[in-house]
């Protein structure tokens, strides 16, 4: 099995993991992340310094929209072209 370099930390730790560890992206992610979010719904998230918590539950998930037909501007801000994936 070959190995595989991740960053940890931040970014100041290099972990050596398998190649067919769990996948860091895509939908089987998605999958296994939503997994952990229903096992951990009851409990808290400490925020703003230690000083409020909050449901992990009440957070919302998040939904990439689609990016198609959107402009984004080129060079130094002068040209711009339409996104078609």
């Amino acid at each position: 099995m070959a190995k595989i370099k991740v960053r940890s930390g931040r970014g100041t730790r290099i972990i050596e993991v398998d190649d067919n560890a769990q996948k860091w992206q895509g939908e089987e992610f998605k999958k296994a992340q939503a997994a952990r979010k229903k096992a951990l719904e009851n409990k808290y998230i400490i925020t703003g310094r230690g000083t409020g918590k909050i449901k992990f539950g009440d957070i919302k998930s998040t939904v990439t929209p689609s990016t198609k037909g959107m402009w984004v501007s080129s060079g130094r801000g002068t040209g711009k072209r339409q996104l078609k994936k």
